[in-house]
């Protein structure tokens, strides 16, 4: 009888694999080493060396955030917090659970060598992961500073082989292991969603061909000076007058009184005044973006003078509502929102980080630092009913929410307050941040949201601080927050303008 044979091939065990693998990274670290690399001797060593303890990470972010446009600041931010998750996880988990030796040395030319090596275990590689992780989560921001970016990147990744402190299985793990970590910094923290501008009923306003009849007050604090120019060219006759903020109101009043149009260039708070003016004088107003646009500017969609400047020159306009606050003898307008509770605290810390790091994680920070401080809630009557308040907010309309920071309108004249509460208690709960976190606010037990075009507070404190488009107002008694429907024309240029007709 022919015996049985057996023609399956042999599978190699565990071991087998891993020395096959070890052997294959030892030849291309062998190979690596006696290849000549044009070029590299004078810069990669000196690039590995100053990657230590993300040395030269830090150095691009700081100079990236020093160029003062948002964009480029989120995208630092974000390289950072994505270097930083990816060196936790290399010291937490990585060199501790493969403790590989580094390779031998021998092989590398004596020029190649760093000055002092390194002794913690081989792999996976830390500098491969932070340069990864930093270059990744700056391109997932920023793709034309990923661009910048990545080169350096990747020659840190090589220099490692290049000096022989890694071998390239390490490089590559380590670099796998940074871009996970910025995908996970993605996750937790979106980019910005790009919307389309809010929209609002079509108004004809006056078409000024060359700007005669346009006052524009610029904040020379808020990017005013570096704008006049380009305000010149486009509408040569108008008038400008530059001015820092402490004089702005008092300039916009003037303005108004001999004005056809009043425009304005500044922040949040001067834009709310310069609608105020506009208001009581009955004219048009036209908002030039400054430097940061303000989130009234950017909903309606303009970003430069040149969307501005058409808008005036063919008279295209829309209607917006106009949010107001009575509280006795002090009556205000608000553009945006206001708020009252720990709300002028929210503002403030989240003004300090927003353009560093967008809106999200700023309104993140600002919670955890106003949460950190221990506030007491107030005690009011909300529309005849008594409650213990941390927060209470109102938007000029229906602002779409991630967490604690509101997000863009796309509706400008929907005629409705967006009021968000936060209940009080023995101390804010933590339950709030966490639902914040995961952009699920309105889900949390201790918030609740309603759209009205009246809100009545009652039995409020004397001293009791209500912020209103970045200003601050002392408010008692009773607060009455209501709507003037489509009282206000802005310009706008009709091709961005989602309108209702």
């Amino acid at each position: 009888m022919t015996p049985d044979v057996d023609l399956t091939l042999p599978i190699p065990g565990p071991h087998r694999v891993r020395d096959a693998l070890l052997s294959l990274d030892s030849g291309l670290f062998v190979f690596a080493a006696e290849r000549k690399w044009p070029g590299a001797g004078p810069v990669l060593p000196r690039l590995s060396r100053s990657a230590n303890h993300g040395m030269l990470w830090i150095a691009v972010a700081t100079a990236m955030a020093a160029g003062r446009t948002p964009r480029a600041r989120r995208a630092a931010a974000r390289g950072m917090a994505s270097l930083g998750l990816a060196s936790l996880t290399i010291n937490t988990v990585g060199k501790r659970s493969v403790r590989r030796p580094r390779p031998g040395i021998d092989p590398v030319p004596l020029a190649r060598r760093l000055k002092r090596q390194p002794i913690t275990t081989s792999f996976p590689s830390g500098h491969a992961a932070s340069a990864a992780a930093f270059a990744t989560g700056v391109a997932l921001e920023s793709p034309a500073w990923g661009a910048v970016v990545a080169p350096v990147a990747l020659s840190v990744a090589m220099s490692r082989v290049y000096t022989g402190v890694h071998f390239p299985s390490d490089v590559l793990a380590g670099a796998a292991l940074g871009t996970g970590a910025a995908f996970a910094v993605r996750a937790l923290v979106p980019p910005p969603v790009r919307t389309p501008p809010a929209a609002g009923p079509a108004r004809e306003a006056a078409a000024l061909a060359d700007g005669a009849g346009l006052v524009l007050v610029a904040d020379s604090d808020a990017g005013g000076t570096d704008l006049v120019a380009e305000v010149r060219e486009a509408l040569p006759a108008a008038e400008i007058v530059v001015c820092p903020p402490w004089e702005m109101r008092t300039a916009l009043e003037k303005a108004a009184a001999r004005a056809r149009v009043l425009g304005v260039c500044g922040d949040d708070g001067t834009v709310s005044a310069a609608a105020s003016a506009a208001l009581r004088h009955g004219l048009p107003l036209a908002v030039l973006p400054g430097a940061a646009p303000g989130g009234f500017a950017r909903d309606l969609g303009l970003t430069t003078v040149g969307d501005l400047a058409g808008a005036v020159r063919r008279g295209e306009a829309t209607r917006v509502d106009v949010g107001r606050f009575r509280s006795g003898a002090r009556e205000g307008v608000f553009l945006d929102g206001c708020g009252i509770g720990v709300h002028p605290d929210l503002v403030r810390e989240r003004g300090r980080w927003s353009e560093w790091v967008g809106e999200w994680p700023a309104g993140m920070l600002a919670a955890l630092r106003v949460l950190k401080a221990g506030h007491r809630p107030m005690t009011a009557r909300v529309n005849g009913h008594e409650r213990p308040l941390w927060l209470l907010t109102a938007g000029n309309g229906a602002h779409q929410r991630t967490g604690l920071a509101a997000g863009r309108r796309l509706d400008l004249a929907d005629g409705l307050l967006d009021v968000q509460v936060v209940h009080g208690g023995r101390n804010p709960s933590w339950r709030l941040l966490a639902a914040s976190a995961a952009g699920r606010l309105p889900r949390s037990p201790v918030h609740a949201a309603v759209r009205t075009d009246r809100l009545r507070l009652s039995d409020v404190e004397p001293g009791t601080l209500l912020a209103h488009d970045g200003e601050v107002t002392e408010v008692s008694g009773e607060v009455v927050l209501d709507k003037l429907p489509a009282a206000l024309t802005v310009y706008r240029p009709r091709a961005t303008d989602g309108s209702r007709g």
